[in-house]
């Protein structure tokens, strides 16, 4: 709320007078802050009458902080530079609402960020000014273990030791980039941004730079979190680090880049080969980098452990089996296609067959399979490279997507003579892939004849077994999500409370859930006369499909997922 707005309900309360709000501006003015505190300064009010007033004024409930103790697994929700910036305290957290004592509870902006940078949603409570300044200092004061904190101690980045990096990036050259790249305490910091994330076990590792802050978050288990903010000082050496790292050019700050790095690092006492994909994108205030992290043994290659339910896999291994025809595995970005797909080379990787793959990009080497990086600006596509495979004597292809006509309609060719296809599409659902190739341009008779099944699938998180307990739910909603009238009453819905092994989040690992349809006799027919996705639909779940839904019923049965979690990946 603008200052002035507040001392024109002030003064319209009869709170202060108008003469007051004149005096309070001018030494506003001159002295900087909030208009409330220059007003508590300039002994008008007191700190608790405005803290009353917005409370009624704005029906938020207010909190005296100095008898309020917080958990500090809830403190690490939000980072102490963000608390700082817009004077707020995180208090509890209660399923995916996090109450927080803010001095303005109209500061939508504040509650954006934190809604944003956490994840749950927020409910504002007023404290004075004072008030919220001294808890942060006691709060952030006692969260030593907070993890920026941590990873500071550990590096031994003070104040001091990081002066050398506070020149400006528009004064800072490619020659002193590498040298402050180069420094203890940056090399440290990132090499521990990249332990931690393994520790963690990450997915992704985002840098972010903000005008105020530098972010780092992790996607753990398909969601982000917030780890630390580093000072924005140490944001271009840092982002060089890994450029270096990753062998791109530190000097390019305008243009996206791409690359790799390769890692040996030691963990539980082991050594193990680490690959982060890098891509580098200049942003509206400076660099953010993604790193992808592949690591090798969280590869499943085994097919039975991926999730499928029994008679899924023994449809779908069948179809692999086959001499020809096409294979296809769909869902969006990071449903785990890929892992689908590596698991079902290394099923047909036999010395007997030869096997290549056309990636974008390659994501795992895998022995003895012929893997093509796709390099689009010298013209090698899906499609060439595709055109070059069938000249290779290829038994089995995989295509990493089918983009655009040409691909589909090479690979379908492909599939029709003789080659077991393997590729993915960006559909929602298994039957929604056919009319997605038809509207490419592929006619129906090929898709018909040359499609022998397709997977759609999507990524949950696993419930935490360490804090797993039994959840009561309502038959109603058991029925809404779409469990029969009989199971409604006999299945037992379980969720995670939360603890130390799973970050408090009551999630711990990722399970998929699998559709699988079989293009058969009548699916075949019904795609030759140009059935909708509905049509084909409703066929394939009369012939036993199990769908993206029922597939995580079976997996709430079973009590390894949550109802929100199917609810949210999956539609009836």
């Amino acid at each position: 709320m603008s200052g002035t707005r507040l001392g024109d309900l002030l003064v319209k309360e009869k709170i202060i007078t108008a003469a007051q709000l004149a005096q309070t501006l001018e030494f506003q003015k001159k002295n900087g802050g909030r208009l409330g505190s220059c007003l508590v300064k300039q002994g008008f009010v007191d700190e608790d009458d405005i803290t009353n007033f917005l409370s009624r004024q704005y029906g938020v409930p207010s909190i005296n902080l100095s008898y309020f103790e917080v958990d500090p697994a809830v403190v690490k929700l939000v980072p102490e530079e963000t608390a700082r910036r817009y004077e707020v305290v995180p208090l509890s957290r209660m399923g995916s609402s996090l109450t927080i004592a803010i001095v303005d509870p109209t500061n939508v902006f504040a509650m954006d960020d934190i809604k944003f940078m956490t994840g749950f949603n927020v409910e504002p409570v007023v404290a004075s000014e004072g008030a919220i300044r001294e808890a942060i200092d006691r709060f952030y004061g006692q969260s030593q273990d907070d993890a920026f904190e941590k990873v500071m101690q550990d590096i031994g980045v003070g104040d001091d030791s990081a002066v050398e990096l506070e020149e400006e990036e528009d004064e800072l050259g490619a020659g002193e980039l590498e040298r402050a790249a180069g420094e203890a305490p940056v090399v440290k910091l990132v090499n521990l941004i990249l332990r931690e994330a393994l520790n963690r076990g990450a997915s992704d590792i985002h840098l972010e730079p903000y005008e105020k802050e530098y972010r780092v978050r992790y996607r753990i288990d398909g969601v982000l979190q917030a780890v630390m903010a580093p000072p924005m000082k140490m944001r271009d050496a840092i982002t060089s680090r890994v450029k270096i790292m990753a062998k791109l050019d530190i000097s390019e700050k305008r243009l996206p880049q791409d690359g790799r790095i390769m890692l040996r690092m030691e963990q539980n006492g082991r050594k193990k080969q680490l690959d982060f994909r890098v891509s580098v994108l200049p942003t509206l205030f400076g660099e953010k980098v993604v790193m992808r992290l592949l690591d090798k043994e969280n590869l499943r290659l085994d097919m039975t452990k991926l999730g499928f339910e029994q008679e899924s896999l023994d449809k779908f291994e069948k179809a692999i089996l086959k001499p020809y025809g096409m294979v296809l595995v769909t869902g969006p970005t990071g449903s785990g296609k890929t892992n689908t797909l590596y698991s079902s080379i290394s099923r047909l990787n036999s010395p007997d067959t030869n096997i290549m793959t056309a990636e974008d990009p390659v994501e795992f080497q895998l022995m003895g399979i012929n893997q093509v990086q796709m390099k689009e600006q010298i013209g090698l596509n899906f499609a060439a490279a595709l055109r070059s495979f069938l000249r290779q004597d290829p038994n089995i292809i995989l295509v990493g997507e089918i983009r655009d006509f040409e691909t589909a309609e090479i690979a379908i060719k492909a599939a029709l003579t003789g080659h077991m296809v393997l590729s993915t599409l960006h559909t929602n659902d298994a039957p929604s892939t056919i009319s997605r190739l038809m509207n490419m341009g592929i006619e129906p008779f090929l898709v018909a004849t040359s499609v022998h099944l397709i997977c759609a699938q999507r990524l949950i998180r696993r419930i935490c077994t360490h804090c797993k307990e039994q959840e009561k739910t309502s038959t109603q909603t058991m029925l809404d999500v779409g469990y029969t009238a009989e199971e409604a009453k006999t299945v037992k819905v379980f969720k995670g409370k939360g603890c130390d092994k799973c970050n408090q989040s009551g999630y711990k690992g990722r399970v998929g859930l699998y559709e699988v349809m079989e293009v058969n006799d009548e699916i075949r027919e019904l795609v030759l006369v140009g059935a909708s996705a509905m049509e084909l639909k409703k066929k394939a779940v009369e012939m036993g499909m199990i769908t993206l839904r029922r597939s995580g019923l079976i997996k709430i049965s079973a009590g390894i997922a949550t109802l929100e979690e199917v609810v949210r990946e999956t539609v009836l």
